[in-house]
């Protein structure tokens, strides 16, 4: 090999060393963590890794690029067809029937069923609360791993789930009455879910195991025993005075807590001092919407993480009170069963991997002289990575199965869900993979993949683990795919328009139709909310109620919380009733287009443009001028919202909708911009980090990115803000 060095003036990058590997260019970096760190111990030689890849990117890449310019094809061609109908009223058949005619909405495909083989039980068979967190960030991955077994007492006691009236304020010193709302919340719990034969959890004074069952002893000095005492899974200690006791519900386990404790239950009568529950039973680990991963350096980091998840090593080593504390990853909880048998807990969230989509390229990488796509180097590296939890080579192991669950973003349609197929083929044979062992989930955050969902998922039966809906995206979608019909409704009005009502439910039907109950997972969107835990208490077993058996949380104390409604309903009941109803969405709903049908007040049009503003720039702030992909954004309101790419294209592209339609001018926005650029500022003013917009806006490269965003958004593909926020990032660092 030969190190060469290249400049991509067309990606802003720096001068970078490479290694010379056949046709391919490899970022020295790279080379040596793959050849050095990844892969040894999985039974891959690096010369063979490198030249599957030269194989697979020579091979597909043309069909990637083939795939991308379908969808500006495609695009131009409804762009016309608006323009030609626009002051007509909006026939949605002949709409309908003109995206058939193009190839946009493909034939009906027969009945089937999918069939995955080894998915994990955490996939297939419990529902609960999914994590998605920042592969870039050591910390929040920590969290996330370790957020399968969760505290509900500290969960509870931290958030406004329990109100702060009637003496129960969050004071910066222990409120035992605080506390004892607590124990009363979680006592119901137990009463609701682990019921005894008589008498309540809140009468016990000591919990015992006696003849291979949980006996409660009540203060009168009578005695029960749980009402269904299948739900007694295994014990730590002396059954006489257990340290903790394990029980199960709808799937999931709840593990009482016994002893001396700390605060919360420091006084408690029966001495339990908490209540750990099942939370995150699943975790993805995002190398895409939620990462701010531009170059080589910042890849390095996310496969390293990744690597480290993988082998079970993955550390980090804070500093708190002036002790040193060194978080790892949580091993198997042990525990002895009703019959004396050792029961072993899996310690850890089963963790799934989001690759970066297809629209992306990576200069980490070059082959012949030109960028790759990041989802080829993505797939490649992180199944290499993967090798060792197959391989039994870590201190843990993810899947027990013997499976590797990728997600895959932004795909358009059933011809790039087969093309993603042909992918995990070709990485499987260059592994030594059995076929299938690269589980895929399906993000259906694409209108094309929507309308089309079930062709999708008949593209990948023998793989699929996961389906998704994703409003988020979904919604820059629409509002850019049908940018010529007219201006949309205020972005507050979209969650209650009849499309997004149609493809929620058309998401779930085809979903149950294909066969996903007990194999795969069907999933719903993200609480965006972090500090609004009590809304989200009232709100989100909704997911449930629409048959989804996971659903995204922002933290993992939002998913403990969000595991009181998995044992609310049973997912797998209220799954098999939407089956038997059989009720399905016509595609015509799905296609229906929010456009505006009033007049708006000044008000509220400047108010719409404040927050879409804010938004944007409070999200990319942070995102452009610290590299940081997700972070909690307050709105124009003070709430703190969750702001990812996601949300970036629906705000960027409703603002390039009213731009587009009149509604706004161009000045208006840029005096707006300005404006709320003052107020981003001095929201972030306590950030030493922080790089303030408003003292030289022509210089501020975070503020010209979202100018960008919004003045160049209509030229972007899709709508994606990915091109925008790379090459104003590269420029950043350089700088």
């Amino acid at each position: 090999m030969t190190k060469t060095s290249a400049l991509m003036l067309n990606m802003n990058t720096t001068r970078n060393d490479y290694v010379r590997f056949g046709k391919l260019d490899i970022a020295e970096p790279l080379y040596d963590l793959v050849n050095n760190e990844i892969a040894a111990g999985t039974g891959i030689k690096a010369d063979d890794f490198w030249s599957s890849l030269e194989g697979i990117i020579g091979d597909l890449g043309p069909r990637n690029a083939e795939l991308l310019k379908f969808r500006d094809e495609l695009q131009g061609k409804i762009d016309a067809w608006h323009r030609q109908h626009r002051s007509q009223a909006h026939d949605q058949k002949a709409y309908k029937k003109f995206l058939t005619e193009i190839g946009y909405l493909v034939d009906e495909v027969e009945d089937f069923n999918i069939d995955p083989q080894n998915i994990d039980a955490e996939i297939a068979e419990i529902p609960g609360p999914q994590l998605v967190v920042p592969l870039d960030n050591a910390r929040y991955v920590l969290n996330a791993v370790n957020a399968r077994w969760r505290s509900l007492y500290d969960a509870l006691y931290s958030t406004d789930v329990v109100p702060e009236s009637d003496g129960c304020g969050r004071i910066k010193k222990y409120n035992s009455i605080r506390g004892d709302k607590v124990i009363s919340i979680a006592r119901q719990f137990l009463d609701r879910h682990f019921p005894f034969e008589r008498e309540s959890h809140r009468h016990v004074i000591h919990y015992c195991i006696e003849n291979n069952e949980v006996v409660g002893k009540m203060g009168d000095g009578s005695h029960s025993s749980l009402l269904k005492p299948q739900q007694f899974i295994g014990y730590t200690g002396d059954p006489a005075n257990p340290n903790t006791i394990l029980l199960l519900h709808h799937d999931l386990h709840v593990e009482i807590c016994l002893g001396e404790g700390y605060f919360i239950g420091r006084k408690d009568h029966a001495k339990i001092y908490d209540i750990y529950i099942e939370a995150a039973v699943t975790s993805i680990m995002d190398c895409e919407d939620s990462v701010s991963s531009v170059d080589t350096e910042d890849k390095i980091v996310v496969y390293r993480h990744w690597l480290g998840v993988m082998k079970g090593s993955l550390a980090r080593t804070i500093v708190k009170d002036d002790e040193t504390i060194e978080r790892v990853m949580e091993p198997d909880r042990i525990y002895t069963g009703p019959h004396g048998e050792e029961v072993v807990m899996h310690g850890r969230s089963l963790m799934l991997i989001r690759n970066a989509g297809s629209h992306l390229q990576t200069d980490a990488v070059l082959y012949e002289g030109n960028p790759i796509p990041e989802t080829m180097l993505d797939a490649m590296v992180t199944s290499l990575c993967a090798k060792h939890d197959l391989n039994g080579n870590g201190l843990y192991r993810n899947s027990r199965k013997g499976s590797v669950y990728i997600v895959k973003p932004k795909m358009h349609g059933p011809d790039e869900v087969a093309h993603a197929d042909e992918l995990f083929c070709r990485v499987e044979d260059a592994l030594d993979m059995p076929r299938n062992t690269l589980k895929i989930g399906i993000m259906d955050e694409e209108r094309r993949t929507s309308v089309n969902l079930k062709a999708c998922i008949r593209a990948v039966k023998d793989r699929l683990a996961f389906i998704n809906t994703g409003f988020l995206d979904r919604t820059g979608d629409d509002i850019h795919t049908n940018m010529e019909a007219g201006p949309v409704v205020p972005k507050g009005e979209l969650k209650t328009t009849k499309w997004l009502q149609a493809y929620e439910a058309s998401n779930v039907q085809v979903g149950l139709d294909c066969g996903l109950m007990d194999r795969a997972h069907i999933g719903k969107g993200m609480w965006a909310m972090p500090d609004e835990m009590n809304a989200m208490m009232k709100n989100k077993i909704q997911h449930l109620k629409a048959g989804a058996n996971t659903s995204w949380v922002p933290s993992p104390i939002a998913a403990t919380l969000h595991a009181f409604h998995y044992h609310r309903l049973n997912v797998h009941s209220r799954q098999q009733a939407i089956l038997k109803t059989n009720k399905q969405v016509p595609v015509e709903d799905i296609l229906d287009i929010p456009l505006l049908k009033r007049e708006l007040t000044a008000e509220a049009i400047r108010h719409e443009l404040e927050n879409n503003a804010q938004g944007i720039l409070g999200y990319v702030s942070r995102w452009i001028g610290q590299g940081v992909g997700c972070s909690k954004v307050p709105d124009i309101n003070g709430i703190g919202l969750m702001e990812d790419c996601a949300t970036l294209r629906i705000s960027s592209q409703h603002i390039v909708n009213w731009l587009h339609h009149g509604i706004l001018t161009e000045k208006e926005v840029r005096a707006t911009m300005q404006r709320m650029a003052v107020i981003v500022d001095r929201q972030n003013r306590g950030d030493s980090n922080y790089q303030a917009m408003a003292e030289d806006f022509e210089n501020s490269i975070p503020f010209q990115a979202a100018l960008d965003l919004v003045f160049k958004g209509g030229q972007q593909p899709n709508g994606y803000t990915e091109h925008i926020l790379y090459a104003r990032r590269r420029e950043l660092k350089a700088s």
